[in-house]
């Protein structure tokens, strides 16, 4: 891990006086090559994370490796109160230029500065693929369920794999520049959260990773990539697969900024007064979450009918995007 601080010290000594705005969304390669995002762009994605993390007064916030405090920035007026913890000491000296009034810790992931059960919601962006180990990564997401309150929600996108990736290619200085050397497998990624007791964690997107690079294509051989965003609930008895109790869900339209409808997953779009049949699972994460006074559900799990079919709709709004991420030449 000390290694990889230096790294992103240095990193951040480079990118200091380069970042404008909120260019936080800007990959290495893309602050060295000098690409700058349409500020509308980052302006749309930022509108989108908030709505999702649906954040009120009271509520407390973790940005864990939160890099140069512009995501936190953003989310900052909505939270009642809001951590910004990195592990990089030059990082949270950028921050401190963004966010002066919000609590920025130096801290490890795999470690963190806070109470058990005391973080509402957790944000998590782009950082698990930096580790570079399964086992530190266990061990960061343990301590983000640590710190976690009952029925609070950990919301975080990384890079992942269709399949194992080779130590030769993991550790490859090309490959990990490009956020890729580090991408964990998405089976062995659910089986560690389903070990750390959330069996069912839910992805808001999911977008393939074009390789649009010969060198990189070279080395990577047929291994998939994507870009990812998930959702997972701290919600006492959710199973490993979707049962069926025939459990109804109403979604009232009292959420302020989704008055029409509420997204879920890449599965469930609620519709205002509509009823949905759903799992036991989805019933408890709209039941025993902070979502709960915005939905009324219907029946519970004392009369079972068997698995209940559950998957992305290929016709649901906000569902995996079909849109690809292509990374060129950057690397020279």
């Amino acid at each position: 891990m000390r290694v990889l601080r230096d790294q992103f010290d240095e990193w951040a000594k480079f990118t200091g006086g380069k970042l404008s705005g909120r260019q936080w969304l800007l990959a290495k390669w893309e602050v060295f090559e000098g690409i700058d995002w349409p500020p509308e762009k980052i302006e749309l994605m930022l509108m989108i994370l908030s709505s999702r993390l649906n954040l009120k007064p009271g509520h407390i916030l973790a940005d864990v490796g939160c890099g140069g405090g512009w995501i936190l920035q953003a989310l900052l007026p909505q939270a009642g109160y809001a951590f910004g913890v990195d592990f990089s000491a030059q990082m949270l000296a950028n921050a401190r230029q963004v966010v002066p009034f919000s609590r920025l810790v130096q801290g490890d992931i795999g470690a963190l500065p806070l109470r058990g059960e005391s973080v509402d919601r957790l944000l998590c962006y782009f950082v698990l693929v930096n580790m570079m180990d399964d086992g530190l990564v266990e061990r960061a997401l343990l301590e983000l369920t640590r710190v976690l309150k009952p029925g609070g929600e950990l919301y975080f996108s990384d890079v992942f794999a269709g399949r194992r990736i080779p130590e030769s290619v993991k550790h490859d200085p090309v490959l990990y520049g490009e956020c890729l050397g580090g991408a964990l497998y998405i089976e062995d990624f659910r089986r560690m959260v389903q070990g750390l007791g959330c069996p069912d964690y839910r992805v808001m997107k999911k977008r393939r990773i074009v390789l649009d690079n010969p060198a990189i294509e070279a080395k990577t051989g047929m291994i998939d990539f994507y870009s990812m965003t998930i959702r997972a609930f701290k919600v006492a008895g959710l199973e490993d697969i979707c049962e069926d109790f025939g459990q109804l869900a109403v979604y009232r339209g009292t959420i302020e900024e989704m008055p029409h409808s509420f997204v879920l997953d890449d599965h469930h779009e609620f519709e205002t007064g509509k009823p949905m049949l759903v799992c036991g699972n989805t019933a408890a994460m709209v039941q025993d979450t902070r979502y709960g006074r915005h939905f009324t559900v219907t029946g519970d799990r004392s009369r079972h009918f068997g698995p209940f079919s559950c998957g992305p709709a290929t016709t649901a709004k906000n569902s995996i995007e079909s849109k690809q991420i292509t990374i060129t030449n950057h690397s020279g």
